[in-house]
């Protein structure tokens, strides 16, 4: 018996309860939204393909907000040691 994480490829991150929560997601889209029935492989075959496609661009999406984030956070940090500096007489 072998596992997904067994077979699973670089660029997929998820583990086993997220990729089987986003495959049955993708199934429940097709029949809802299209009126479509795909079987688990074709879903995952789907998710596979977001992945490699959009999975680099998100993360490196969130590279970029975090920069910022640490940025702007690290401006204030350092007026705030200033501020206590100047407080302290140093």
């Amino acid at each position: 018996f072998m596992t997904m994480n067994a077979i699973r490829c670089g660029w997929d991150v998820l583990s086993d309860d997220e990729r089987r929560f986003l495959v049955g997601e993708i199934v429940g889209y097709f029949e809802t939204e299209r009126g479509e029935k795909i079987g688990v492989v074709a879903a995952g075959q789907i998710l596979d393909f977001f992945l490699r496609m959009a999975g680099p661009l998100l993360y490196n999406r969130a590279l970029d907000d975090t920069k910022v984030l640490l940025e702007k956070n690290l401006g204030s940090i350092l007026l705030d040691i200033d501020v206590t500096l100047r407080k302290s007489g140093k």
